[in-house]
């Protein structure tokens, strides 16, 4: 197990949710992918299918978005999307007005400056940002 796990699942236990074996898998998986993933797709990889059901992967997730661990990302009325939120790491993205698609912004962020000067100014301390932009993915448009 990475000690960036250990650390997550430290953070998990520390706002009070159970170290389960179903909670290690979701951690990792979240971790590992390159991008948020759905609910499905979650419940589905190859750590979790057999560990429990979507409706477990479910109330996981709820428990992990309350306590700030995890992110939901997407439209009202589509899918939504989860993302591990990892002190240091960063992502912005990318969502399809249409599709409902997320892609994470493969590019630097505009905004690390003004995070910087408005921390200074103001004395917030661990000051972050959360960035989406929405649009029509070329699939779509086509």
């Amino acid at each position: 197990m990475s000690s960036e796990l250990n650390t997550i699942i430290d953070r998990c236990r520390s706002e009070g949710l159970r170290r389960t074996k179903a909670l290690e898998e979701l951690l990792a998986t979240l971790l590992e992918s390159e991008r948020p993933m759905t609910l499905a797709e979650l419940a589905e990889s190859s750590r979790l299918v057999n560990q429990c059901d979507k409706a477990t992967v479910f109330r996981l997730l709820q428990r992990l978005a309350d306590k700030g661990i995890v992110r939901r990302l997407g439209l009202h009325e589509r899918a939504a999307y989860f993302a591990l939120l990892v002190p240091g790491r960063h992502c912005d993205y990318l969502i399809c007005t249409s599709c409902g698609n997320i892609e994470t912004v493969n590019a630097p962020c505009p905004v690390r400056d003004l995070e910087k000067e408005i921390q200074f100014t103001t004395g917030y301390k661990n000051l972050y940002h959360e960035l989406e932009f929405f649009g029509t993915c070329p699939a779509c448009a086509a």
